[in-house]
């Protein structure tokens, strides 16, 4: 029995996790939970489960995780407010059950500094997929990572024609029920480029070791090619019950999480080159990632404002990466990566970010 506590309990990873600890009532024991404004729907959840400990906000979750003995802690929440509950996890010794990629990416070597060898168990669906394969070989056996992506929305679609997307086309992801800046990310692919990063990070696996492949099926989540020549790939439907399941569990699988792929039936999957010219999100977060320090907090950052300037028809499809690569060009990072100087990063990228977006107007 191991005792879970769940962060970002209202959202899609979080009330798909409760799910899973649901049909599973012998495997776990959910001793907290935490979202971040839906305080209705927390309380209903509290009372189903009966969870005593809940908290609202991130600054609540990170002082839940500190005070509340679990095995476990699924950070769910969305952004790079995720920091704080990560953080509080590793410093109490809690197996972290990451699908708050921010957290990772914009915290870098503090979050690593202080992780012990698998401590931190990926959640998002690429990364839960290299882990698995991983399994199957020693590391210093891996040639490299092949990352797959759906390509979005607007596959196949040139710089020139995607100019004229809409925030409510960017919003129809053609396989996952996300919330909008999620789903825009993957329709700009920037999510991809943070994965990168984050796959740097998780696995250290250096750069130029990590491809991008659009696999617009997305039943083959991720891969790892060995250096003998084979490629492991973990493979399955297009949901995210089974990295959820992994992320309470790792490394037991539970059985009956999601319906498996039928091979019997006929299908055709597809692999394509990813177009850097039309999606450039990707090319430049392997800048951000390689140059390290506050560089990632900073793409980040200007990425949620230009996100929300074109949601509310500020600035076009196009120029959100375009903003994003204006203020990473312009950043100068400090020399030593601390708490204090993410924060100023942070401000500072939002508020060159905010200054772009008013001058294009």
């Amino acid at each position: 029995m191991r005792s879970v506590i769940v962060l970002g309990s209202s959202g899609s990873i979080g009330t798909q996790a409760l799910d899973v600890i649901r049909r599973n009532p012998d495997r776990f024991d959910l001793v907290g939970l935490a979202t971040g404004s839906n305080a209705a729907l927390l309380a209903e959840q509290a009372a189903e489960f009966g969870v005593v400990h809940t908290a609202l906000g991130a600054e609540e979750s990170a002082q839940l995780v500190r005070d509340v003995e679990a095995d476990v802690v699924l950070n769910g929440i969305t952004g790079s407010v995720g920091l704080g509950p990560t953080l509080a996890a590793l410093h109490a010794g809690r197996t972290l059950a990451l699908a708050n990629k921010e957290s990772l990416i914009v915290g870098g070597d503090l979050v690593k500094g202080i992780a012990r060898p698998g401590q931190i168990v990926p959640v998002d669906s690429e990364h839960s997929a290299i882990a698995q394969a991983l399994r199957s070989g020693e590391r210093g056996e891996v040639r490299r990572l092949v990352v797959t992506a759906s390509g979005g929305p607007f596959r196949g679609r040139s710089r020139a024609e995607l100019a004229s997307v809409t925030p409510a086309d960017a919003l129809k992801h053609p396989n996952f029920s996300m919330g909008r800046v999620i789903t825009t990310n993957s329709a700009t692919l920037v999510n991809k480029g943070l994965e990168v990063i984050e796959a740097h990070l998780l696995f250290d696996v250096a750069y130029d070791a990590i491809e991008v492949v659009v696999h617009p099926q997305q039943m083959i989540h991720s891969m790892v090619e060995f250096r003998d020549g084979s490629t492991i790939a973990q493979a399955g439907p297009p949901r995210m019950l089974v990295p959820i399941a992994l992320g309470l569990s790792w490394p037991a699988r539970l059985a009956d999480v999601d319906e498996p792929i039928d091979w019997t039936a006929a299908q055709s999957w597809e692999f394509l080159p990813l177009d850097d010219e039309a999606f450039p999100a990707v090319r430049l977060a392997r800048q951000v990632g390689q140059a390290a320090g506050t560089f990632p907090a900073v793409y980040n950052a200007a990425n949620e404002q230009a996100v929300d300037a074109f949601h509310e028809k500020r600035i076009g499809f196009t120029e959100i990466v375009d903003m994003v690569e204006e203020v990473v060009q312009q950043h100068d990072a400090p020399g030593e990566l601390t708490l204090e100087t993410l924060a100023e990063a942070e401000r500072w990228a939002r508020g060159a970010a905010d200054q772009r977006i008013l001058a294009s107007r």
